[in-house]
């Protein structure tokens, strides 16, 4: 699936990727500024989150609740510095709690990854747009 999108269209770029057949681990690739953080937040908007705040950069990891009382997690695992680092901070357990993961910048963490995930890649167009690739 790819959508182009955008800032103004997100929310239903959001909505679609939501309506694909995606698994609760969502890794989000794309360079520095393509807008992953942003997306995130659409995301979250679209399950009815109301307290979303920035990329958790330096907590790596921000715990939300949806509107129908679920979990989500948001990472940013930018700043990581090793792959033992997470798991120490029991990354795994976040992983295969069955609530919805979405993962900033998997690369850091490439052997802890599950399996079982939807992967989301973002590029800035020349235009502006972004343009959502789930592999």
């Amino acid at each position: 699936m790819e959508i182009t999108f955008s800032l103004e269209e997100i929310d239903g770029a959001a909505q679609k990727l939501l309506d694909a057949n995606i698994k609760n681990i969502i890794l989000f690739h794309g360079s520095m500024g393509a807008g992953k953080t942003t997306f995130i937040k659409a995301l979250a908007r679209r399950l009815g989150v109301k307290d979303m705040t920035g990329s958790p950069t330096f907590s790596l990891v921000n715990e939300y609740e949806t509107e129908d009382g679920k979990t989500l997690y948001h990472f940013d695992l930018y700043r990581l510095n090793s792959e033992e680092e997470a798991y120490d901070m029991g990354i795994d357990e976040y992983f295969y709690s069955g609530n919805l993961c979405l993962i900033e910048w998997p690369e850091k963490t490439p052997n802890l990854i599950p399996l079982d995930h939807t992967a989301v890649s973002l590029k800035e167009l020349p235009d502006g747009r972004r343009q959502l690739t789930v592999n």
